[in-house]
């Protein structure tokens, strides 16, 4: 992406805004012109337009990219492009069939970028119990509690498993998702296979890693060591997904192993998000009452969204585990008002190289049914604050407040980061993530002074605030801090396999 010796009039032209590029490490003030859905020009001085844009004393910075987002409907995307994100992918627990997701996100509409990974789980689920899960994180959550899908494979079934994972890479999926830690009985074999399979593909894996305990056995420090292990045996891009809420208080010694496997040579990526409550359907094995005290939690640190009930004890737990295991539950692991607990999650957060990414759960209305395509938000939607507030609290928090990253290098974790993670497996990723001349036109323009988060785990149908203007290739998504509700400019981001 190099610039042109002339510049020709541009569609569009914002003027005058702070203009960060990870990349080359631009940090000025410059003016940025957009025609045909590209940047086409970044100049000190303004450039021709047909409409210029004055945007003095903001940031004008690449979109956000979500690597981990199972946000995937239309009203859940529109949040997250209010926190200043331009692309969202569903890569941890992946998607199936991917080739009809991928269809029917582009049949409706989608306000933001949008891509899958293959889901492991979910090809389990077909190859176990027989079903035929479709979609991204809801399909999984409908069946998660099968009878056999956590069972350990035989050969014959580990290959039929392996089949259909790698003929959803064939279907344009982004890497492979695999929940790991929802099914950690199913063997150390099967996941090295897996990681071979991404190796042959040159395509990365996206684990949610199979333990978070503190103590022996089967801690996170086991969880995270078996990932870098495929790593080294195979030479696959491993990603770690949630390093935050898979390590919890082992932060330290996880990086520690992170930091030497890179030495190494390994390539392993990691994301985190700034939150100290996780969220997941409460039939996960690593719920089960017997474990919390490994977690150093009780049944009343989980609270199941649809109702806030907290369970008063392991019966309770225990019943609403085999009734509605697919039920939605945020588990608060670390108390942010608490010094030390809030220590751990920053440290998480400056992990050398660390993406941001949100983990968002799709909003729900109150009787559980997704909110598909609304806006406003229907009254009393719940979700996790993360979907609204991820990009805009992790700038607030860090930057301006903490003064713990300067504002390129907290961009870069946003922005060139993920891009980075996702460019071997889909070319169009190095045109994103960058404001240069060529790249694709997702740009966020926000207000350094204001942009906050303001969802709670009570109320988290909040938008962030502070962001003014969100371009999704060159068409706007949000204009003078207004959502544009009918925009949906959002395009499939795909691996080079399909």
């Amino acid at each position: 992406m190099t610039a042109p010796t002339e510049v020709a009039e541009c569609d569009l032209l914002f003027s005058g805004a702070r203009v960060l590029d990870p990349e080359t490490g631009l940090d000025a003030v410059r003016h940025v012109g957009v025609t045909d859905g590209r940047i086409t020009s970044v100049s000190a001085g303004p450039v021709p337009a047909r409409k210029m844009l004055d945007v003095s004393g903001r940031v004008l910075a690449p979109g956000f990219i979500d690597l981990h987002s199972h946000a995937q409907t239309v009203s859940s995307l529109r949040m997250q492009a209010l926190d200043g994100v331009t692309t969202a992918l569903e890569l941890e627990s992946g998607a199936a069939p991917v080739r009809a997701v991928y269809d029917r996100a582009g049949d409706e509409g989608r306000p933001i970028n949008f891509g899958y990974a293959a889901s492991w789980a979910m090809a389990r689920m077909r190859v176990f119990d027989g079903v035929e899960p479709v979609g991204g994180f809801e399909g999984f959550a409908e069946f998660c509690g099968g009878p056999h899908w956590r069972d350990r494979a035989s050969r014959k079934e580990l290959d039929l498993v392996l089949a259909e994972v790698e003929n959803q890479l064939h279907q344009g999926a982004l890497g492979i998702g695999v929940l790991l830690g929802y099914a950690p009985q199913t063997g150390r074999n099967e996941y090295f296979q897996l990681a071979r399979l991404a190796a042959r593909y040159d395509v990365p894996t996206f684990t949610h890693a199979r333990f978070k305990n503190p103590d022996d056995p089967e801690t996170a420090l086991e969880g995270i060591a078996e990932v870098v292990a495929a790593a080294s045996g195979t030479n696959a891009h491993m990603h770690l997904c949630h390093i935050n809420s898979t390590s919890l208080r082992a932060i330290d010694e996880v990086g520690a192993v992170v930091a030497g496997a890179r030495e190494h040579g390994l390539r392993v990526t990691t994301e985190a998000y700034p939150y100290g409550a996780g969220m997941t359907t409460i039939g996960v094995p690593f719920l089960h009452p017997d474990n919390l005290p490994r977690l150093g939690i009780e049944p009343s640190n989980l609270v199941l969204l649809c109702t806030g009930e907290r369970p008063k004890d392991a019966a309770r737990l225990l019943e609403i585990q085999r009734t509605d295991p697919g039920a939605m539950v945020a588990i608060h692991y670390l108390d942010e008002n608490d010094p030390d607990d809030w220590s751990v999650l920053q440290r998480s957060l400056l992990l050398p190289d660390t993406a941001i990414a949100s983990d968002a759960i799709p909003f729900a209305s109150p009787d559980g049914e997704l909110v598909e395509d609304a806006w406003p938000l229907p009254p009393r939607s719940f979700a996790h604050p993360r979907t609204s507030g991820t990009f805009c609290r992790f700038l607030g928090t860090m930057v301006r407040e903490l003064g713990l990253l300067s504002l390129l290098e907290a961009v870069r974790r946003c922005t060139l980061q993920p891009a980075t993670v996702l460019a071997g497996v889909a070319p169009q990723m190095r045109r994103k993530g960058r404001v240069q001349v060529g790249a694709d036109a997702d740009l966020v323009v926000f207000d350094l002074a204001a942009v906050s988060d303001r969802a709670t785990h009570e109320e988290p149908w909040h938008p962030s605030t502070g962001v003014d203007q969100l371009l999704v290739g060159g068409e706007f998504v949000i204009r003078g801090g207004q959502l544009l509700p009918e925009a949906r400019p959002g395009k499939a981001v795909k691996g080079r396999l399909g």
